[in-house]
């Protein structure tokens, strides 16, 4: 009887991203978003990722905060085979969308999609949109 084995190609490999951290610090300046720390927001750059996603953000939580004894620190990761075939203007957007996630206090959590009401995650990343291509000109 014939055993089916399989074969691990599937790995994920992570790699830094420094062209998107300069884009990251761009974007931040540019716009005035004080309260995020670029230097505790790392990127990465994913390969075989299996995901429907462009770009992910990783928070780190409170209690890994408390146990480690570190701050609050992030990690905005590209997924390869798809951020790097977007135009400029659609990375800037991905970034803005990740960089919104980032709560206004620097926590290490995340904020996550609010559909509607004062708190809309659509209408603040319209805001921040808006205000990085009145920059632009």
């Amino acid at each position: 009887m014939q055993k089916f084995t399989r074969l691990h190609k599937n790995n994920i490999f992570w790699k830094p991203a420094p062209d998107v951290k300069k884009r990251l610090l761009k974007l931040t300046s540019s716009i005035g978003l004080s309260w995020v720390i670029t230097s505790r927001v790392y990127c990465l750059r994913s390969e075989n990722a299996k995901t429907r996603a462009i770009a992910r953000i990783w928070g780190l939580s409170r209690i890994w905060q408390d146990v480690l004894g570190v701050t609050p620190a992030y990690i905005i990761e590209v997924i390869s085979e798809k951020y790097d075939r977007l135009t400029e203007l659609e990375k800037d957007k991905v970034l803005l969308h990740e960089i919104n996630h980032i709560p206004r206090n620097f926590s290490g959590a995340l904020a996550p999609h609010i559909r509607r009401g004062p708190r809309s995650f659509h209408k603040k990343l319209e805001i921040l949109v808006a205000q990085y291509l009145r920059n632009l000109k």
